[in-house]
């Protein structure tokens, strides 16, 4: 996939293992956000959040239901979006749908079309499955 970022160089690729450090400190900084938020609902990061985070992302590499995206530019990883194709979820109280987990971009990259671009793939991502519905929940 070689979606061009008009204003700027970035490309969008399927990420691969050694792209999982950089995603690993992207997730914790993640993390880091929505503790900030809201610090009863979102647990701490700690000094091992990034390599337990980029094990995670590492174990869903491989699965044929998840998108896992990274925005490159100048060689740079400046953002990612993690989605995956769920089934019937009763807590959530809604039925099978393309769920954005995580997207993230750069703070210095921010506001330039970057998470824009990454949503918009990752929804196309989750069309051939035959999905109606995506869901993104910010943290609240």
């Amino acid at each position: 996939m070689a979606t061009q970022l008009a204003k700027h160089s970035a490309k969008l690729r399927p990420a691969v293992h050694a792209d999982l450090t950089v995603l690993g400190n992207f997730g914790a900084l993640l993390l880091e956000l929505h503790h900030e938020l809201d610090a009863k609902r979102f647990i701490e990061p700690t000094t091992n959040t990034p390599a337990r985070y980029a094990g995670f992302l590492n174990s869903q590499l491989s699965r044929a239901d998840t998108v896992l995206l990274v925005a490159e530019d100048n060689d740079a990883i400046v953002g990612y979006v993690y989605a995956a194709h769920e089934g019937y979820d009763y807590m959530a109280l809604r039925g099978p749908a393309g769920v954005v987990h995580d997207l993230f971009v750069d703070p210095a990259r921010r506001r330039q079309g970057v998470g824009r671009l990454l949503l918009e793939a990752a929804i196309e991502k989750l069309r051939p499955w035959g999905l109606t519905a995506s869901c993104f929940q910010p943290p609240t």
